[in-house]
């Protein structure tokens, strides 16, 4: 990359847009994710999408590759810069352009934050859905671009859910005018889907029309604390036979999870005593508020008298409600109370039913290598997802080898290495263990296809 790329740069952008030497803040290379990388040449903010295309245009035609960024909350170290490419930073395209709700539908674009969307949409009596901890900082580009789950995909889906149309950029500076707002589009190939989960490697999205709903006059958390995952599983069951579409989250913590939180993260209060084995987050919704009430009331009683719940408490107000959820939120305050060095986050989707035994599995095998290791698990159990942080602060040193074993057992278990997080550049040697060579290798004709000289976020997800 030369200077005179970079002088093209500031001729095709507004000058203001383009950030150079020591204008370029540390959050361009730095994520949650750990260490920062080298500083990028360059980092450009784009205002508008024919911003977005001028830059593709120039970076296509020099060749010159480049990695998208959101809100910089990602895991597997996907928006972090390598040393050859210059930051495109989405964060001045940060707006909520309209909210209609005779469509339901919200028009936003790509660097809005997730909680940006919600409060504004709040506005109007309607809300979006998605819904995770990083809500304050992750944008929606962001979100769109790892399929996001968060916590209330029982009820309304992943992110691919949650679209309806997108407007993209690809490499060499097209625009895709697909930003519809109608739920359906049989003309065609649904290009939308091609994006939404590809982590940037095919184009970049500058803005998307939402599904949004009515938001529901009542929402209860109840926490229960339950004896087995084998009475995890019955109270799920549970919940979804009585509460139907009330039914919101279910999530479960295990004991080493819930306690530590406790004991390590400040300002969380303790509903429920710390020496039970798993803890059921459970949520519901809907516009009766005294309907809901009494239906979650009922469904920790009768658990409680079929000895399948140990103690239950039940919120009483909203406070207390987001008391409960802030325990489920605070897992990287957790996690960043340990050292990073010695610490390997799972992201991974298993079947419900073979949850306790793979995470048996991999306790036990990690032991076999570092005998004092420990996994704290968590996660968004109703639909699959567990999240499992292996730590073994006695042997940092074979932390590549832990995590390969790990992930060996994921693919044992016939599980996905990543629900919602994505592959990055952290997972991208694990690909092969829930892909097959077949499909890693169309991805890579999209790709080719798409962005002939892999300049969109190359070496994310796989490489070509």
């Amino acid at each position: 990359m030369t200077d005179s790329f970079i002088g093209a740069l500031c001729n095709a952008l507004r000058k203001s847009s383009v950030l150079t030497g020591t204008d370029i803040d540390s959050r361009y290379y730095h994520d949650l994710a750990g260490k920062p990388v080298a500083k990028p040449r360059a980092v450009v903010r784009p205002r508008t999408t024919q911003d977005v295309a001028a830059l593709l245009r120039l970076c296509h035609s020099e060749k010159v590759p480049l990695t998208t960024q959101g809100g910089m909350t990602g895991l597997v170290r996907g928006a972090l810069p390598n040393p050859n490419e210059i930051v495109l930073s989405m964060e001045l395209m940060n707006a909520v352009e309209e909210v209609d709700t005779s469509s339901g539908a919200a028009v936003v674009q790509a660097g809005a934050p997730l909680q940006k969307v919600q409060e504004r949409v709040g506005q109007e009596g309607y809300m979006f859905p998605l819904d995770l901890g990083a809500r304050g900082s992750c944008t929606i580009g962001g979100n769109i671009s790892t399929n996001a789950g968060g916590n209330c995909v029982i009820r309304y889906g992943m992110m691919r859910d949650l679209i309806l149309g997108l407007e993209v950029v690809i490499a060499d500076g097209t625009v895709l005018k697909g930003l519809h707002k109608y739920t359906k589009n049989n003309t065609g190939i649904d290009l939308k889907q091609l994006f939404i989960g590809s982590e940037g490697i095919l184009g970049v999205v500058t803005r998307a029309a939402l599904r949004i709903f009515p938001a529901p006059i009542e929402r209860q958390v109840a926490l229960c604390a339950l004896p087995s995952f084998e009475r995890v599983i019955s109270m799920f069951g549970m919940a979804r036979r009585d509460l139907g579409g009330e039914l919101t989250a279910f999530e479960v913590m295990w004991n080493e999870y819930y306690r530590l939180v406790l004991e390590r993260v400040t300002g969380v209060t303790r509903p429920l005593a710390v020496n039970y084995p798993f803890y059921a987050l459970i949520e519901a919704s809907g516009d009766d508020a005294h309907r809901v009430h009494a239906d979650l009331e009922k469904l920790l009683d009768t658990a409680m008298r079929a000895n399948m719940s140990l103690d239950a408490t039940l919120s009483m107000s909203n406070a207390s409600a987001a008391a409960i959820w802030r325990i489920r939120d605070c897992s990287l305050e957790l996690a960043r109370t340990f050292t990073y060095a010695a610490r390997i986050a799972l992201d991974v989707s298993i079947a419900i039913n073979q949850m306790d035994q793979y995470v048996k599995t991999i306790v036990r095998r990690i032991k076999g290598i570092d005998p004092r290791a420990f996994a704290i698990v968590f996660g968004h159990v109703g639909d699959g997802n567990l999240h499992v942080e292996l730590h073994h602060e006695h042997t940092p040193d074979r932390r590549e080898e832990l995590e390969r074993l790990a992930y060996e057992i994921t693919g044992e278990f016939g599980g996905s290495i990543s629900a919602e997080h994505g592959i990055g550049i952290v997972k991208r040697p694990y690909l092969n263990m829930s892909r097959t060579a077949e499909e890693i290798e169309t991805m890579r004709t999209l790709k080719r296809a798409l962005d002939p000289n892999n300049i969109l976020n190359p070496g994310r997800i796989f490489m070509m």
